[in-house]
């Protein structure tokens, strides 16, 4: 018997101005289109348990209000990747731009430990800001 596959508690689903030119951005950054459909314009992407969904605006779409550029204002999508360089690379060899250079930071995350990751943000062809972040491991601080 085939092993399910792991879907995601949690996936975004972005509504997008022009599926195909979302679709370039994503599979140039890693994410693998698991399904796709035509109407409307739908793709499930995914890249390692990183989970995505796309839809091309339609008029039947769940947007409450209507859609100002850049979309999704106000919210950041932490994506985690094996190698942030690799990815950068290949964003900057499709003609993305960079919001945020690669930085190693390192993060609080207990009393005593800061857990660190090398990212850098882009903003998708909607104007979605997107943080890829490689993990670096964990170091104890002295407080």
């Amino acid at each position: 018997m085939p092993e399910e596959p792991y879907w995601n508690p949690l996936v975004p689903e972005l509504t997008v101005d022009r599926i195909e030119t979302s679709l370039r951005f994503y599979t140039t950054a890693g994410f693998s289109v698991r399904f796709q459909r035509d109407e409307p314009p739908f793709a499930y992407l995914e890249l390692g348990q990183a989970q995505l969904m796309l839809e091309q605006q339609h008029e039947r779409g769940w947007n409450v209000t209507p859609l100002d550029r850049p979309l999704g204002r106000g919210v950041n999508f932490q994506i985690g990747v094996v190698d942030a360089d690799a990815v950068r690379s290949a964003l900057l060899a499709s003609g993305v731009t960079i919001f945020r250079e690669v930085k190693d930071t390192w993060y609080s995350a207990a009393s005593n430990l800061k857990k660190g990751q090398r990212e850098f943000l882009v903003q998708d062809p909607d104007g979605y800001l997107i943080r890829f972040a490689q993990h670096l491991g964990s170091r104890d601080t002295p407080y």
